[in-house]
């Protein structure tokens, strides 16, 4: 079951003088934070991107406060967990993008659990991944409205089977719903939804809007990407830009909505993105080495623009002091004068110090982040260990920062104390948060606030570190052999079904699909045309039960009834394919209920 945490008020050591009169009079500010996929530090015109246009982003960025030196985790699901928790992302368990390594580990905090406690309305729009089913859902971690996709993009394994960018059917507080218009838009509409309830209820508000876009695939209405194709780049990269266009449009429209509306004053406004670039740091870097999933900067330093007129975060200034997202959540507790729980240890601090230039002394910090897309993580790999001055890559290359900061010149030889310094930092650090590593965080299946639960291949744990994440895999028939880690809380009788294709389409395991329906923009994962898998047999096991079963002609699925004790437990489903060892693969969706 989630763990519930104990909320008492935490003391940062904010001088009361600089929290705002509004707070103190019981007023809290809202707070809108608006997060975006794979947008990069030079993918705003504001830092100097000469092909790119966002004239919102750059009005925003004008009058807030901006961190300049700030850093996530070089890929998606790592940054969201570690911004949710203020957990360094490996300890909060997400330090991959699927094998049921997206998950944020139960018992972890997020700004769900933090803002509803303090009797705010929190809503989450867009992208979560850090999980899709029980226990790991965003409306099962503190937020009490949400409209999302599935999995790490639209049109990946756990979303809705089809959706392709345009007119999507998104899960509203878990239940599919059919929306109309371009995902992006869709966001943000419901956003101004939710918000003009929450104001309507008299209760502050905390909205996350957090963007598929502009990750891939890439998609958008022409008129956003058609007049950057002009401009003589490639398809790939207007699409990503055109991508980028329409969420400052919507931005932009967000903010005059919430000025027209009167909430402009008392609201927190944050802009920033997940990761470093993923399609534009051949048209411009920002003068950095890397791009997403990279070590180096590149990878992971990214905008972060905070604006509130009623405290005082306005004028437009710069904060080149080392920060991160582990900061965020302490720093929102802070500034919204919210009670913290008082039985959780953040692995960041509050920037409040920083923000409001009090003589309270900032400590020289290290921060450690990397990009581990593999089953367990591995030590050093793709990591960078820094301070305001150095960055230490792998253990192994040095970078003077101040005289570098592009990371051409390898000075490790130059500066053997410097690597020795940093080296043990990276020891500490992972001392602390490698003995979690061996705890698999599982789905729990039969409880009644998901039931039945619909287990997909995005979240196989494989030996090969393969999975079938996106929907254009499944439809190609990616083979794969993988298996589930599951809870079972509640003994009882079970039932699990195994299928090809989703629940949410009637069609044969033995049965090909036809391509889906082109939409603007590249080729989407509906395209792929649906391949026959010539299944003879299914087998399941978990636990002590294992069954065989003939797929029979025109069936949807293979059924199997058992009882189950509560437990941890590998839920492994196969279909047979031929006469071979090797000749099966492995269901790519389970639907498993508690009858």
């Amino acid at each position: 079951m989630y763990l519930k945490k104990s909320f008492l008020p935490i003391a940062f050591g904010l001088a009361i003088s600089i929290v705002s009169a509004a707070v103190v009079a019981g007023a809290k500010p809202n707070v809108v934070f608006v997060i975006t996929d794979d947008q990069g530090y030079g993918d705003v015109s504001a830092h100097g991107n000469p092909i790119l246009k966002t004239s919102a982003m750059d009005a925003l960025h004008a009058d807030s406060v901006r961190l300049t030196n700030y850093h996530v985790t070089p890929t998606c699901a790592p940054t969201r967990g570690a911004l949710m928790s203020g957990h360094y992302t490996n300890r909060a368990g997400p330090w991959h993008t699927i094998m049921g390594r997206s998950f944020l580990r139960v018992g972890e905090l997020t700004f769900g659990d933090v803002f509803s406690e303090n009797g705010y309305a929190t809503g989450m729009f867009g992208k979560w991944h850090l999980g899709d089913n029980y226990p790991y859902r965003p409306e099962d971690r503190g937020f009490t409205e949400v409209v999302r996709h599935g999995g790490g993009g639209v049109g990946q394994t756990p979303d809705y089977w089809d959706n392709s960018y345009f007119d999507d059917t998104y899960f509203h507080n878990g239940k599919p719903k059919k929306y109309k218009g371009y995902c992006t838009d869709v966001y943000f509409q419901e956003a101004q939804r939710f918000i003009e309830e929450s104001v309507k209820d008299n209760k502050p508000f905390m909205a996350y809007i957090c963007t598929n876009a502009p990750h891939s695939p890439f998609n958008c209405p022409d008129k956003y990407w058609k007049p950057y194709a002009e401009q003589g780049i490639s398809d790939r990269e207007a699409i990503f830009y055109g991508m980028i266009a329409n969420i400052d449009e919507n931005v932009g429209m967000m903010r005059e909505w919430l000025k027209k509306k009167g909430l402009a004053e008392n609201t927190i406004f944050v802009f920033t993105t997940d990761n470093g670039t993923a399609s534009g740091e051949k048209l411009f870097s920002g003068g950095m080495r890397g791009k997403k999933g990279s070590e180096y900067d590149g990878g992971h330093r990214v905008p972060f623009f905070m604006h509130w007129p009623e405290g005082e975060l306005v004028g437009g200034r710069d904060i080149a002091d080392l920060t991160a997202h582990i900061d965020i959540l302490p720093t929102l507790i802070e500034l919204c004068g919210l009670v913290g729980p008082m039985d959780y240890s953040f692995d960041g601090r509050s920037l409040a110090p920083l923000i409001y230039q009090t003589p309270t002394p900032w400590p020289n910090r290290v921060i450690i982040t990397d990009s581990q897309r593999v089953r367990d993580p591995i030590k050093w790999r793709k990591s960078s260990v820094m301070t305001n001055k150095w960055r230490l890559i792998n253990g192994k290359e040095l970078y003077d920062m101040e005289s570098d900061p592009e990371q051409e010149k390898d000075i490790a030889k130059r500066n053997p104390e410097v690597v020795e310094l940093l080296r043990k930092e990276y020891d500490r650090w992972w001392d602390s948060i490698s003995p979690g590593f061996v705890v698999d965080e599982r789905v729990v299946i039969g409880n009644d606030d998901e039931n039945p639960t619909q287990l997909t291949s995005h979240d196989w744990l494989t030996d090969d570190g393969t999975s079938p994440w996106n929907q254009g895999h499944v439809r190609a028939g990616q083979q794969g052999v993988g298996y589930w880690a599951i809870r079972v809380e509640e003994a009882g009788t079970y039932k699990v079904s195994l299928r090809r294709w989703p629940q949410e389409i009637s069609r044969a395991i033995t049965a090909d699909l036809a391509p889906g329906a082109a939409v603007p923009g590249l080729q989407t994962f509906r395209e792929t045309p649906g391949k026959a898998i010539p299944a003879i047999r299914a087998t399941l096991n978990i636990a002590d039960f294992y069954e065989e079963k003939p797929v029979k002609k025109g069936a949807e699925s293979v059924t199997f009834t058992m009882e189950l004790k509560p437990g941890d437990f590998k839920l492994r489903g196969n279909f047979v394919t031929g006469k071979g060892s090797k000749d099966f693969v492995s269901a790519y969706y389970a639907v498993v209920e508690r009858l």
